[in-house]
């Protein structure tokens, strides 16, 4: 072969070399790897294994009750919007408010229409700190279901699971205007588990009073009774220390799940192999409030130890709704209000324990003023009949200091306010076209102790009147009984 043969041969098969590199790339190119296999696609996660697939396994069967088109004529009405109407008019129908207004107001021609000179009419009012159903009358140890004394940390019950429809209780609210109430569970624990909102209808079960769409709440506890119960027990937390490292525990372990189940969906998102965190229900609870589904509903009495909570709130990303009790309110009630954090109190429960020690009359009235959302509770079986008496009281501390609280105003705490720290302000607590007609007559000034509820409407159905027995339920419990249901 001649040398110049054997150089075109060479020639050519370089050519055939780069021709083929153009193709598959050079070694260690992308080229030369194998091609990617499709992601294998997400083994679908079993029935109860998600919290995000029923994030409310327990659906409300809340109905509302047959109603008629009705208007109310000639009262003095309190809106809870900052007005007070003389000789007003409110019409209802289909279960909402149509209209509230002056004497002006239009009543269309095919309503009931009731007489409510020199009557007073409210919105329907909300208890939001209640233990009714939980904590029951009678008081008997087979039904004291509202804690769940075992460990610090019981973000996984849900206080619905010991609600006792057939209380009592929930009848004799209802006689004093209650249309609404939150019920959580006790405060013997750091973290005391899941709050729900229901609908003071009679029912057969919870899920029937539960009103629909209402967010969770979830219990949380400062201050002495944590402390007490298991410090008691030589366990932690039994110093004010070990309660705000159990809540630091608490929280770190639910963003480290929350970070989990992210990363989890994110990954099928994208089509990729993913195995589902183990389902953990104290973390589902931590992780709602951290993704701002679930509300914290925080018992607290001191100033200085609601400081520390919101500190606790900032650090890991959620906020706190409403501090419960908060007896020392008007000692923070200028940051209360920055923070927007409402607070839930009474007019007159001092001193009955060393933290409500500094706990003042004019408590509500001076938090008010500081611009915070004030709302009244009754956290007992007897006050949520009288919810309207404790809100003249605290009204009544506040003028006395010079403040000039009107009704007007007072009202919205124990209506307007509550709804708000419930999430269900969109709904129901004011008496605004287009809520529901959660509506109270009364006989008199509702801040007077003479003052009655004449009738309750709750979505426009009457489901208490005074002068009616067909609209005075009684609790199964109570029938063939001495004196069942009198609560006149």
């Amino acid at each position: 072969m001649t040398s110049r043969l054997r150089a075109a041969l060479a020639a050519s098969a370089t050519a055939v070399l780069m021709a083929a590199c153009a193709t598959t790339g050079l070694p260690g190119s992308a080229g030369d790897k194998p091609a990617k296999a499709e992601s294998a696609p997400a083994k679908p996660v079993r029935a109860g294994l998600d919290p995000a697939a029923r994030p409310d396994p327990f659906p409300s069967t809340y109905a509302a009750l047959p109603s008629r088109p009705t208007a109310i004529r000639g009262a003095t009405i309190l809106t809870a919007t900052g007005q007070q109407i003389e000789g007003g008019v409110i019409v209802m129908s289909g279960g909402k408010i149509v209209s509230v207004g002056g004497p002006e107001t239009a009543i269309p021609a095919d309503v009931e229409v009731i007489d409510g000179r020199g009557k007073w009419v409210t919105p329907g009012i909300i208890d939001a700190h209640s233990h009714l159903g939980v904590y029951p009358s009678p008081a008997v140890g087979s039904r004291s279901d509202g804690n769940e004394a075992t460990d610090p940390n019981t973000a996984y019950v849900w206080a619905e699971h010991s609600i006792w429809p057939q209380d009592p209780g929930f009848n004799r609210a209802r006689a004093g205007g209650v249309t609404t109430l939150m019920i959580l569970p006790g405060s013997a624990n750091l973290i005391g588990g899941r709050s729900v909102t229901v609908r003071n209808v009679p029912s057969i079960t919870m899920q029937g009073m539960k009103f629909p769409g209402a967010p969770y709440g979830m219990k949380m506890a400062c201050g002495e009774n944590p402390k007490r119960v298991y410090g008691s027990k030589s366990r932690t937390p039994a110093t004010a220390m070990g309660n705000v490292a159990g809540y630091r525990r608490a929280w770190i372990d639910a963003a480290d799940y929350t970070r989990r189940w992210d990363e989890y969906r994110a990954k099928i998102e994208k089509g990729e192999k993913a195995d589902a965190p183990k389902r953990d229900l104290t973390l589902d609870t931590l992780s709602g409030v951290l993704r701002g589904e679930i509300l914290v509903q925080n018992h607290c009495y001191r100033a200085d130890e609601m400081a520390v909570m919101i500190d606790i709130a900032r650090e890991f990303g959620y906020r706190i709704t409403m501090f419960h009790h908060a007896s020392e309110a008007y000692k923070l009630g200028a940051v209360l209000a920055k923070e927007d954090i409402c607070f839930a109190t009474w007019a007159d429960w001092q001193g009955f324990k060393m933290e409500s020690l500094d706990g003042i009359e004019a408590n509500a009235a001076i938090g008010y003023k500081a611009g915070a959302c004030t709302v009244i509770h009754s956290d007992d079986e007897t006050m949520t009949q009288r919810l309207n008496q404790e809100a003249a009281l605290a009204m009544t501390a506040g003028n006395q200091i010079g403040f000039g609280i009107t009704r007007a105003e007072a009202i919205a705490w124990i209506t307007a306010n509550p709804a708000k720290a419930m999430g269900i302000a969109d709904q129901t607590g004011s008496l605004v076209a287009g809520k529901r007609a959660d509506v109270v007559i009364w006989s008199a000034d509702p801040f007077s102790v003479y003052a009655l509820a004449e009738r309750v409407y709750l979505d426009g159905a009457v489901v208490y009147d005074r002068k009616d027995p067909r609209y005075q339920p009684k609790s199964d419990f109570e029938l063939g009984r001495p004196g069942e249901g009198a609560f006149h």
